[in-house]
């Protein structure tokens, strides 16, 4: 596929890293200006882009940049688009953001808002960074972890494309329910950090509680 990163911290890296091998034609971008990810590029054979060049023609998009940043993108580029949100909100470096605060609103919901039009899919939020490029293990592996992967009804097909990418990376994707459910895979929830197989992710969101 043509996949799209906005992001190339911990996680947008480490996608690079793992989706170039596998044969997609990645392009990162970031708030930095595509000369800032010239090491990257370098390092993994991913292109280097504005957030205009990673998104046109893209079949996905990942988001993986800090959740206060996310209004600053330009949301109607995404319209049609599977868009992957990688993000968590964590006060201490977002801010006071009243509907999160209070989970009123799924973080991956308040993105969506943002980004109307966007099929947004809630994935790869939960896995620790380094485990992302470390610990993918061929399907039926004992040792193979599960990552949750959210999203609407009406975006069922992105959900199958994300769940499949997963696989592809190494991992187990369980459904983990709407974008007003992927509360469940926030920070703060059972399956949060933790390297649990589907089994034990399906339990740990059961027993998120708000």
């Amino acid at each position: 596929m043509k996949i799209g990163i906005i992001g190339s911290g911990h996680i947008g890296g480490n996608l690079a890293r793992r989706l170039v091998p596998l044969g997609h034609e990645v392009t990162v971008a970031n708030s930095r200006g595509p000369e800032s990810l010239t090491p990257l590029a370098v390092e993994t054979g991913a292109n280097a882009g504005t957030v205009e060049q990673a998104v046109d023609g893209a079949d996905l998009v990942v988001v993986a940049i800090p959740l206060r940043a996310v209004p600053e993108l330009p949301g109607a580029l995404f319209e049609g688009k599977v868009v992957v949100d990688a993000n968590n909100y964590y006060a201490q470096r977002d801010g006071d953001i009243a509907e999160l605060l209070d989970r009123s609103l799924s973080s991956s919901r308040w993105t969506a808002d943002h980004l109307k039009g966007a099929r947004v899919v809630k994935a790869f939020n939960n896995i620790q960074a380094p485990h992302l490029l470390e610990r993918g293990r061929p399907a039926g592996a004992g040792d193979r972890i599960a990552l949750p992967v959210a999203a609407d009804d009406a975006d069922a097909d992105a959900k199958r494309l994300v769940m499949e990418l997963v696989d592809t990376l190494g991992f187990d994707a369980v459904d983990a329910g709407t974008l007003d459910e992927s509360w469940r895979q926030q920070p703060d929830t059972p399956v949060y950090g933790t390297d649990r197989d589907a089994e034990g992710v399906r339990r740990g969101l059961a027993e998120a509680r708000p």
